[in-house]
């Protein structure tokens, strides 16, 4: 797709009305990933796990510590790389692939702790994510009318900010990298509650523009509050999945796979 062709998507992205949400049930497949079993050294992480998201759709990847969520990412992001078993992204595999070519193929991220590089300036961290993919660009203009206390920050070194800061820049960062999936790993942890409330806006705006996202969160409530579907982990299996609104309206099986995490 040519330079002139992302830009008219970007533009038909920009005029759609914010209150028509996207439809990722008709959507195409985005990641898929198939029965992987991942390891650190010779332990064991993940068992045979599956996931699927569509283009727009928001995927809670719900868990206890150690479940094996985190995991997960990493190994979609070539990071810790799956034994057995595939993932693919919009159709290819990248089970085999460097990070920094699943990275440029359109999959962003958001760690936990950030990973800013502390000495640098916010612009300089957000202008190290930006990269052109085959979907829709974001400009700097863009993030920062998301974001706008970025406005003001931008000549502040990362190591200044506070957690919030630090968070809106890491997702400024993902989203300059024009993805078509987003992978966040406890986005909210940490923050104040009106920042997680601005958090998940994003999110919530991501799909509308058909951007796929993975939460991880500890927070099951602040998760299904804007997912579609769920994934719940138990000891690096997959323990339940199924529709978010249904998870959240079954207090009693909420209870049996989530425990003190709602």
């Amino acid at each position: 797709m040519g330079a002139g062709d992302r830009a008219r998507r970007a533009d038909r992205t920009q005029d759609e009305p914010m209150g028509r949400g996207f439809q990722p049930g008709a959507a195409q497949l985005m990641l898929d990933v198939s029965s992987i079993d991942s390891f650190y050294g010779e332990t064991q992480a993940l068992f045979s796990v599956s996931l699927s998201v569509r283009a727009g759709e928001v995927l809670a990847l719900l868990g206890a510590n150690g479940a094996g969520k985190t995991t997960v990412l990493r190994s979609i992001l070539g990071l810790t790389r799956a034994r057995r078993g595939d993932i693919r992204f919009q159709g290819k595999s990248i089970a085999a692939s460097a990070t920094h070519h699943i990275a440029c193929a359109g999959i962003g991220w958001v760690p936990d702790d950030r990973r800013l590089c502390p000495t640098l300036t916010v612009a300089k961290n957000l202008s190290l994510g930006e990269k052109r993919t085959n979907f829709r660009g974001w400009s700097l203009g863009e993030v920062t009318e998301i974001f706008t206390p970025l406005k003001y920050l931008m000549t502040r070194e990362a190591e200044t900010l506070s957690g919030g800061e630090m968070q809106m820049v890491a997702i400024a960062r993902a989203l300059l990298g024009s993805p078509g999936l987003v992978l966040f790993d406890e986005p909210s942890q940490g923050l104040a509650p009106k920042i997680v409330d601005d958090v998940m806006a994003v999110i919530r705006r991501l799909r509308q523009a058909g951007i796929a996202s993975i939460v991880v969160e500890q927070n099951a409530d602040v998760a299904l509050s804007v997912a579609d579907r769920v994934v719940v982990l138990s000891q690096g299996h997959v323990a339940w999945a199924g529709d978010a609104a249904a998870l959240t309206a079954d207090l009693s099986l909420k209870r049996k796979l989530l425990g003190g995490l709602s």
